[in-house]
């Protein structure tokens, strides 16, 4: 039972190097001090530069054991639409890794990565050009609520609950969406209540919530902090006053949970 956590590195469970985000942490202990202090937040561009590097690893083979095979065909006829060929935005995209899979499984689509650090958009070109999928995808740095263009499929990849206005990305990704167009939004997993998050799991979220996540939220406008462990009710509550009619929890595992929005 160690080999998948321990050894495999193309294992969902593999954890080594996400030991890069609680050594981030510490280097970071300071300035975390002063943003409790003083409420103002540390935006996601600002840590020490081990969180991105682990926090890619931490959710990288996670997408490469579900992202194709279970999330996308949860969706109602989203792969069809893939198949045939779809314009496709992930935002908050990071190093590229989940922008990069779908292109690879639906070479009749286009992909657009948008995400405000440089540098990790600096790692997913290289990441899509590794893959030989860069005459399809493209990277633009962009906020979640200023990115242009209209798609059939976006998709928030563990970023919603990041937002300092989850509500106003929402709103955008529903004006970016064609007439028959879907959000995929990927959260961690979480219940609605604090009592069913006390596991292993909940653990670890409500520490990545607590020095990452809702930090960043309170660096942006509004500064909502939804945090890692907001659950399905909360998430809902958020997309449909976005405006979104449809919203449904269409697939769960151990680390995530798969909600499809649809106008």
């Amino acid at each position: 039972e160690h080999l998948p956590v321990l050894v495999d590195e193309d294992s969902p469970l593999f954890l080594p190097d996400a030991f890069e985000i609680p050594a981030s942490m510490w280097f970071d202990q300071e300035r975390m001090l002063e943003a409790f202090r003083t409420g103002a937040g540390v935006p996601w561009g600002e840590h020490d530069e081990r969180m991105y590097c682990g926090v890619s690893s931490l959710y990288r083979n996670a997408y490469r054991a579900s992202l194709v095979a279970e999330w996308l065909p949860a969706l109602d006829g989203v792969v069809e639409a893939l198949e045939r060929g779809a314009r496709v935005a992930d935002v908050g995209c990071g190093h590229g890794h989940s922008t990069v899979l779908m292109a690879q499984a639906f070479p009749r689509s286009s992909f657009l990565g948008v995400d405000t650090h440089a540098a990790s958009l600096a790692a997913a070109r290289t990441e899509a050009e590794a893959a030989a999928v860069s005459g399809r995808v493209g990277f633009e740095r962009a906020g979640a609520t200023s990115y242009g263009g209209e798609f059939d499929l976006i998709c928030f990849f563990d970023m919603l609950h990041d937002l300092g206005d989850p509500i106003g990305a929402a709103r955008h990704a529903l004006g970016a969406l064609t007439e028959q167009g879907t959000l995929m939004v990927v959260e961690p997993y979480a219940g609605d209540g604090v009592n069913e998050n006390a596991g292993i799991i909940g653990r670890l979220y409500y520490t990545g919530s607590t020095m990452l996540c809702c930090p960043h939220s309170r660096s942006e406008d509004v500064g909502l902090a939804l945090g890692a462990q907001a659950g399905p009710a909360r998430l809902t509550a958020v997309l449909r006053e976005a405006g979104f009619g449809s919203v449904r929890v269409v697939h769960e595992t151990p680390f995530n949970i798969v909600i499809e929005a649809r106008r």
